[in-house]
């Protein structure tokens, strides 16, 4: 008889492969156009040693030793990449348990008893004192998945463990786009610092030059105040922009979780390499392999496989608790002849009225809802992304291009206003006017610059990152 209930286990076993009852999972259709967007903000033909979406990798688009070192620290210590890992280590662990679910949990039961039992309760020959030893091996209240509720409840727990996986790819390329963004930020503030204490040092110079000037009678008091205003501006800068190096460079430390070794810093713009450029030759659609919109596809599947376990749940739930085992009232005797037990017990629940079931339905089909609509915003966002990024490459070499131009001719009218107040022609309201518009173009110049930069950082990430 044992070996008939062994064989009925195996056989129900089985069984747990079967279908379920969740809706067959359709891809929604992108809801953006199919190429992307033309127009004069846009390039239409390929830059010279532009990298194309599907060649990207980390070594080859930053190139920048320094930087590619920081960022692997970054990647080794950096707590928000260690904390998305361990909710990935999480979500693996919850999907083994619930896996585990389908089959039965077999458990070893051991006991004995020992009693005295009271004279007035026990017939005259009995013995007062009684013993009872038993092993078993069963399981409890296994439920038999004839419906796919227990299977489309793993699904889901797969599908959550797979948007968690892609959520911490998504985190993995944003941290190396902020580590990056970072230490180009720390290099246009390092090279705005050297620009105001240049400055500083010049109009403290031409200043001084006008006190001694002053002081014999040549320059008028006007003169003299009208110096100190640039002076004062660049002293004011200096202090900005070593407030902005020393806060950018802690927000870099917190990025890498490590205090950045000197080495690994940026001196100035002029000596960081510039990232590569990105070149969008697929069509949108490679959008859908970006991390952040996979882990919406995921959830969005999750979402599906509940509406199954839903389903399921109209149906009758058969769960079965057996074991086998031997009992003896002596421990010697336990593996006599004759002392073998078993027991077999199936049961069936059949809800015939139970809102709840109902209600938990309409919650999956909405839930399933919601995961489309997240999912479409994901990629109406991505799209969003990299069109904006794609028309700051296009249009900021000619920005670029048009400051540097403004910027020399701005350095040109300083140099011929100052000739004019050193000759006499011209009052020092006109070298100050010259000063400050040069010192501003500057500024902006390298704001552009850092623009740049920046924007391919974020092409290369809002592209998906491209391959290790």
């Amino acid at each position: 008889m044992n070996k008939r209930v062994l064989v009925l286990i195996a056989a129900f076993t089985c069984l747990v492969g079967g279908c379920t009852m969740a809706p067959e999972y359709t891809r929604p259709s992108a809801p953006i156009p199919l190429q992307w967007p033309k127009g004069e903000a846009y390039q239409d033909t390929a830059e010279p040693g532009a990298l194309p979406v599907q060649a990207l990798s980390r070594q080859t688009f930053f190139g920048n030793e320094p930087l590619l070192k920081l960022i692997d620290l970054a990647l080794e210590n950096n707590r928000d990449l260690r904390l998305a890992a361990l909710n990935v280590e999480k979500a693996r662990a919850l999907y083994g348990i619930q896996r585990a679910e389908l089959f039965p949990a077999l458990h070893a039961t051991g006991a004995g008893a020992k009693e005295q039992r009271s004279l007035d309760l026990i017939s005259p020959g009995e013995p007062r004192t009684v013993e009872q030893y038993n092993i078993g091996l069963g399981m409890a209240a296994w439920e038999i998945d004839f419906f796919g509720r227990i299977r489309s409840l793993e699904d889901q727990a797969l599908e959550e463990y797979l948007a968690t996986d892609a959520a911490r790819q998504s985190v993995k390329i944003a941290l190396v786009s902020q580590v990056a963004t970072a230490y180009l930020t720390l290099a246009a503030d390092r090279e705005n610092l050297n620009l105001a204490r240049s400055t500083l040092d010049s109009q403290q110079k031409a200043h001084d030059l006008i006190q001694r000037q002053y002081e014999v009678g040549i320059a008028t008091e006007l003169d003299l105040r009208r110096a100190e205003i640039p002076v004062e501006i660049a002293r004011r800068d200096v202090a900005r922009f070593t407030q902005s190096v020393a806060l950018t460079q802690n927000a870099l430390n917190l990025l890498a979780g490590v205090t950045v070794p000197e080495n690994l810093l940026p001196k100035d713009l002029k000596t960081v390499q510039e990232p590569g450029t990105v070149l969008a030759v697929l069509s949108s659609d490679a959008l859908l392999f970006r991390p952040d919109i996979m882990a919406a596809e995921h959830r969005l599947k999750s979402a599906y496989a509940l509406i199954g376990a839903a389903r399921a749940s109209f149906f009758p739930r058969i769960s079965l608790t057996t074991g086998i085992g031997t009992a003896s009232d002596a421990l010697s005797g336990l593996f006599s002849s004759g002392t073998g037990t078993w027991n077999f017990v199936p049961q069936v629940a059949l809800p015939i009225f139970d809102a709840r079931v109902r209600a938990a339905y309409r919650v999956s089909k909405a839930q399933r809802d919601i995961a489309v609509t997240q999912y479409e915003k994901t990629i109406q966002t991505a799209f969003r992304e990299v069109a904006d990024a794609l028309a700051v490459q296009t249009m900021i070499d000619r920005q670029i291009a048009a400051q540097e131009t403004l910027t020399q001719a701005v350095a040109k009218t300083y140099f011929l206003a100052k000739k004019r107040y050193e000759n006499g022609i011209d009052s020092y309201l006109s070298v100050l006017d010259a000063q400050r518009s040069l010192y501003t173009q500057q500024q902006v110049f390298n704001t552009l610059l850092l623009q740049k930069s920046a924007n391919q950082v974020r092409l290369y990430a809002v592209l998906g990152g491209g391959d290790e």
